[in-house]
């Protein structure tokens, strides 16, 4: 398989720099190209371009976070912060934009009403990306 442009969508967790670790190893082979974006998403009751300074704040300390893990991969990444009502149909209509040929999500293990959750962004994407989709499981001992 080729992986020649990946989109990893991050929201500051572990999972995260290992997703954006492997996307580096994944397209360094065909010298692809990875986007690393972080969906800040935004409440109805405000318009969806109201200036949210704590909240771009933290996306942008995440995203430069994100380039430094890049780079000690050895590897330059381009990295956007997007706002949207949604993440799930945010990170589908930036990968159709693109025309990626990877999404790979870190995600974090987690636990609704005792229950295993996936929330409600990654089924969405799994759902309705228009290519494959790959998730980095972060295990916590």
């Amino acid at each position: 398989m080729e992986f020649r442009r990946v989109l990893v969508p991050v929201v500051g967790t572990e999972a995260d720099d290992e997703a954006i670790r492997l996307a580096c190893r994944l397209a360094k082979k065909d010298k692809g190209k990875i986007w690393a974006i972080y969906v800040l998403t935004v409440e109805r009751t405000l318009p969806l371009n109201a200036e949210i300074e704590s909240e771009r704040l933290k996306a942008e300390k995440i995203l430069n976070h994100a380039e430094d893990i890049a780079g000690e991969q050895d590897y330059e990444i381009e990295t956007d912060l997007l706002q949207a009502r949604e993440a799930g149909p945010s990170i589908v209509d930036e990968a159709v934009e693109r025309g990626v040929d990877l999404i790979l999500m870190g995600i974090k293990y987690k636990r609704r009403f005792g229950q295993f959750s996936l929330g409600s962004v990654v089924p969405y994407v799994l759902e309705n990306a228009p290519c494959r989709v790959i998730l980095y499981h972060q295990y916590d001992k």
